[in-house]
């Protein structure tokens, strides 16, 4: 179950867009509204405050268990969103990471009070300082700071490639495992046309080699995509061939710069 509610929201916009005024060069903007979401496990609720405690010792205890209790909400939250996103045909859908929220809590407490958002023993964890996720590797990886200046700049254009194979690791990741198959086909042949000669590396060459025999098995994944969901075995060749076309992208970043 998902709770959303928004915190210190300003006044609703009127049905008519207002005139531009004059406005103080020096004038503070407006306060940002902060939405509250909470993630409830309401499917497998605990028998009594001892097995809850237990719980939340376990999921604050190391790095790993407080990764994967934090992504299974966020999870939630972007499935929510998802779920906005299509029902209402935009086409520019939000998603939300945990290290970009203002506080990230871990908790349980009475129906009530989760229904309100608040809890009966939590702990904050700070998420920006974990680095044991794999999407936090990857951006460690690349050095994105540096390449945001070289693109936006106009001293690097990005590939057609990258695109697609990032909304092929959203869609994976998210579930969507449909949609990552038939992304991962068209991106795995725009990586092939865009960065087969890019470098002369060894290792390189044999990962281009290795994504291009792997390149039936996604093709046969996507087709089948087309007519329903994956068979476990198409879904272990999407995920290994993503992998190694991101493994290529890494390789083209770190050894051009």
């Amino acid at each position: 179950m998902l709770v959303v509610q928004t915190l210190a929201a300003p006044p609703r916009p009127s049905r008519r867009r207002r005139k531009p005024r004059d406005a103080e060069a020096a004038e503070a903007p407006p306060e940002v509204p902060v939405a509250r979401a909470t993630a409830i496990r309401a499917f497998e609720p605990f028998d009594d405050a001892e097995e809850a405690a237990a719980w939340l010792a376990g999921a604050t205890a190391t790095e790993d268990a407080i990764d994967g209790a934090v992504a299974t909400g966020i999870a939630l939250v972007n499935d929510a969103l998802h779920a906005q996103a299509v029902a209402t045909a935009d086409p520019l859908p939000a998603a939300v990471a945990p290290e970009r929220a203002v506080a990230v809590r871990l908790g349980y407490g009475s129906g009530e009070q989760t229904a309100e958002g608040t809890f009966g023993e939590a702990r904050e964890v700070d998420v920006r300082a974990l680095g044991g996720s794999a999407r936090r590797r990857r951006q460690e990886e690349v050095r994105p700071q540096e390449r945001v200046a070289a693109l936006l700049r106009g001293r690097e254009r990005a590939d057609a490639c990258e695109t697609l194979l990032l909304r092929a690791r959203a869609d994976l990741d998210a579930g969507r495992r449909r949609e990552a198959a038939l992304q991962l086909r068209v991106g795995i042949e725009a990586l092939l046309a865009e960065l087969r000669e890019v470098l002369d590396d060894a290792d390189h060459a044999r990962d281009v080699e290795a994504l291009e025999e792997r390149r039936p098995a996604v093709e046969a994944a996507a087709g089948r995509a087309l007519k329903g969901d994956l068979a476990p075995e198409a879904e272990k060749s999407v995920r290994e061939a993503l992998e190694l076309a991101e493994r290529i992208l890494r390789r083209r970043r770190l050894l051009t710069e």
